[in-house]
């Protein structure tokens, strides 16, 4: 069973300002940076995914395809490399937090398929979801 990470999107609202965001910065893989590299990276590199958290909400997820630890001691990094294929998943409140942290794989909401939300906004999804009618 793999082992996600979930992460704060800053800067971005909505998975379309991500992408606006990326298409003004293009570069040849997507990383996200971060300053700690996961110690139980091997597990997260089994099939995990990064999950996205804008604004209190989880929306999508991308799969996680490598990580690297960049510099030495008080200078290193973290580069996670992830697929450009971003997973759109049932909108789930999350609270904020620092950094990053290890999701467990029954924690994580499932994807949406076409069929789940087709172009229902992400704010009634997530009133659905939380009134438990969704």
């Amino acid at each position: 069973m793999p082992l996600h990470i979930i992460k704060l999107v800053v800067g971005c609202d909505t998975i379309e300002d991500l992408l606006a965001w990326r298409r003004s910065h293009p570069q040849d893989d997507w990383r996200v940076h971060t300053r700690q590299t996961p110690k139980r990276a091997e597990e997260v590199l089994d099939g995990g995914s990064i999950y996205r958290v804008f604004k209190g909400l989880i929306l999508c997820r991308q799969a996680i395809l490598g990580i690297e630890t960049v510099g030495e001691g008080q200078a290193a990094r973290c580069h996670m490399i992830v697929s450009p294929q971003i997973v759109r998943v049932a909108p789930t409140p999350r609270r904020a937090f620092q950094g990053w942290r290890y999701l467990l794989a029954a924690d994580a909401p499932p994807d949406l398929d076409g069929g789940d939300a087709g172009e229902m906004p992400t704010e009634l999804a997530a009133k659905l979801r939380e009134a438990g009618a969704w």
